[in-house]
């Protein structure tokens, strides 16, 4: 599409009640990135209420209309994508704006390969408008979906915003409240009864501790007791771990307790209580800050374990681990709405009432078939359906037991075909090949998850968004539990292939030739693990981690890993970046297989103001808990910085001044580690070696630096134009 053009959905296909539209980019440094959001507008062209206003502080609508599923690495850049439920908008929204938003002064000229696409709910894209010349602004509208009588049209606005989301929002009628010394003052202010209400609970838990048993501890502690809980109870489905702890608090309170009565507020003069103030929205990032949990046991040792609602013990092959695992997890699915949601939006299911099934039998041929299971979304009348094929362990997909199931999902109306496995797919290398009827009418799509993909959503939920009750919460728990326990075969992607091996050892032989084909399977094994670690890591922070690469045009996916190949057999080393939202420049991971040692940086540029002197001090100062054998290195503008060890410059942070008086552009932090040589996830091997790389350096180095500058709110930018 060019600027200004529209389309019609309905003329493009014929399964557009739910729509996926995607807004991508890439840039050149790697670093750059942008944030979605969405607005609904009336006839009038400005928002019912400020509820309309769907980013990154309010991402989901409660009838799940609109979700912002999240950013996605997609070819030399990432995409972020929005789920529409087109069934679900309410009569009187007449357009929706589909718009992103920059930070920090960054500007969407500074981006490269702007894009929208549009695909149906079969997956197939539908529509492209590229973004040829953004301009200097922080705020862009890509396009906007609108009706006209009962179909939605499609148009490609292409329209700037010097004045940021904040700016856009406003003109749409949106009440924007960013007063950033507001923020600041009621972020302190929570911190501080987070603090205070950590030290009451800790100094209760030890008053109830040595009071004993009798009538008056056990009076004294009851309010104590229920206080505990009820905090336990709100802010457990949003706990952030600390680094390294496997898991959250549960709540204190049983999954059935009944939440506490607010108090009444006075009646007004009309005898009725006033109604509260909306709270109005905040471009600025929420801080969450929770008090810490504490939680007590009545076991009478150590070695007594809980009882769980998924149990493992009895698991004892392969079958039993998939059909246990497919069972828990769509059990859970149809009982959590906002988590069935998650998983299944991003495949163009709609809104509505789901149940799912498991070992359904389905007539095919001679010999039925029996897929692990169903998936049945019910939304006025209308039916989204979806096979799933589950596999657990090193187990892999079978492309003939997939094509049956894509047949009879032809056949029989299904919508799409789920596969779900530990393997991580990748784009444009599918798992399994499969042959697409072109002259069926109905269109099936197939699509997959893997398990480390379902444990990061049910770990963003619980523990960073929340969900909507405490039963729900324990329920996401419980599934969490079940698939990271080593029994339960859903450990994500743990194997490096058959190829490994041998690359590895033609490496250190200088054997290994270019245009070698094992090399290209490593290559994509490596591009699987490091996309697994991203999940895993922003799971536990509850922020985005993607992979990236730097942008260039031309290229597709296979031409960069057959580079990619190319450079393994030429030097002996993997290379990827992580950009973990909130970290103040790129983590680097580098596997050198013919060391044996992998290597984990960060570069962070020096400040813009202040003396090279106090910059040094400064930043060992930051790096006191650091390791002592971090690699700290000054970069300058010209030839090569001073480098030590963490350790040596402690006493003499001046060490890190070039005494050639040259410039200072800023400093790179490294850790070295023994690399694994297994190709599996055990102890000594590869995946896990790169797995404890990343979090050691992330929770050892990139907690104790100092943060990107906070975004400023876009409502205080000067405006100018667009």
């Amino acid at each position: 599409m060019v600027k200004g053009a529209n389309v019609g959905l309905a003329s493009l296909s014929e399964n557009v009640d739910a729509v996926i539209v995607s807004l991508g980019w890439a840039s050149p440094t790697g670093e750059g990135d942008a944030d979605v959001s969405v607005l609904l507008l009336d006839a009038n062209g400005k928002v019912r209420d400020d509820a309309d206003f769907y980013f990154y502080n309010h991402p989901v609508a409660p009838d799940g209309s609109v979700q912002l599923l999240g950013k996605v690495p997609v070819g030399e850049g990432s995409e972020d994508r929005i789920g529409f439920d087109l069934t679900a908008i309410p009569a009187e929204v007449d357009r929706i704006v589909v718009a992103a938003s920059r930070y920090e002064g960054a500007r969407f000229a500074e981006l490269e390969d702007l894009r929208v696409t549009l695909a149906d709910g079969s997956g197939e894209d539908l529509l492209r408008f590229a973004v040829d010349d953004p301009g200097a602004v922080s705020a862009f509208i890509f396009g906007e979906l609108y009706r006209r009588g009962d179909d939605w049209k499609f148009r490609a606005v292409g329209q700037g915003y010097a004045t940021g989301l904040a700016g856009l929002a406003t003109d749409f009628g949106v009440d924007i409240d960013d007063d950033a010394e507001a923020e600041t003052a009621a972020e302190a202010q929570a911190e501080a009864e987070a603090q205070a209400a950590a030290e009451a609970a800790e100094e209760g838990a030890s008053t109830e501790a040595g009071s004993g048993s009798g009538s008056g501890a056990a009076s004294g502690a009851g309010p104590a007791t229920a206080a505990t809980a009820d905090t336990a109870t709100a802010t457990a489905v949003e706990h952030t771990p600390r680094p390294g702890q496997s898991e959250p608090p549960l709540p204190s309170a049983p999954p059935d307790a009944l939440p506490a009565l607010p108090a009444p507020r006075p009646a007004g003069d009309d005898g009725k209580p006033p109604k509260a103030a909306a709270a109005r929205p905040r471009t600025a990032r929420k801080k969450v800050t929770l008090p810490k949990a504490v939680k007590k046991s009545l076991a009478e040792n150590d070695s007594w374990k809980g009882a769980r609602l998924f149990p493992v013990s009895a698991l004892k092959s392969d079958r039993d681990r998939e059909t246990r695992a497919t069972s828990v997890l769509l059990s859970v699915m149809a009982q959590v709405p906002e988590f069935g949601r998650r998983l299944t939006a991003a495949f163009g299911a709609p809104t509505g009432r789901m149940e799912t099934f498991t070992e359904v039998s389905l007539p095919h041929g001679d010999t039925p078939r029996r897929p692990d299971g169903v998936i049945r979304v019910e939304r006025a009348g209308k039916l989204w359906t979806a096979l799933v094929e589950t596999k657990t362990n090193g187990n892999p997909l079978r492309s003939e037991q997939v094509q049956a199931y894509m047949d009879i999902a032809a056949r029989r109306g299904y919508e799409t075909v789920i596969t779900l496995s530990n393997d991580v797919a990748l784009e444009g290398s599918p798992l399994v090949d499969v042959k697409i009827d072109g002259r069926r009418k109905h269109k099936v799509a197939l699509r997959h998850l893997s398990w480390a993909e379902v444990a990061h959503q049910a770990q963003l939920l619980i523990r960073h968004e929340g969900v909507g009750n405490s039963a729900h919460a324990w329920l996401l728990q419980e599934l969490l539990h079940y698939l990271q326990h080593d029994n339960s075969g859903c450990h994500g992607f743990q194997n490096m292939g058959a190829a490994w091996v041998p690359v590895r050892k033609g490496i250190e032989d200088e054997t290994l030739c270019q245009g070698d084909p094992r090399a290209l399977e490593v290559v994509e094994s490596w591009e699987r693990l490091v996309r697994q670690v991203s999940l895993g890591l922003g799971g536990e922070l509850g922020q985005k981690v993607l992979p990236v690469q730097r942008a260039r045009r031309g290229t597709d996916p296979g031409a960069r890993r057959a580079r990619m190949a190319d450079e393994l057999c030429a030097e002996g080393r993997l290379r990827a970046e992580l950009r973990i939202e909130g970290a103040p420049g790129v983590l680097a991971v580098g596997a050198d297989l013919r060391t044996g040692r992998l290597r984990t940086s960060v570069e962070i540029p020096a400040p813009e103001q202040g003396y090279p002197l106090t910059w040094a001090k400064r930043l060992v100062r930051r790096l006191a808990e650091a390791p002592a054998d971090l690699h700290v290195e000054t970069l300058v503008e010209e030839g090569a910085g001073p480098r030590g060890t963490l350790e040596r410059l402690r006493p003499e942070p001046a060490d890190l001044l070039p005494r050639s008086g040259a410039r200072i552009t800023g400093f790179r932090l490294t850790l070295f580690k023994g690399m694994g040589n297994g190709r599996g996830s055990a102890e000594t091997g590869f995946i896990r070696s790169v797995d404890d790389a990343v979090q050691r350096f992330h929770g050892t180095v990139l907690t104790h630096l100092d943060p990107p500058a906070v975004r400023r709110s876009a409502a205080v930018e000067p405006a100018a134009g667009g």
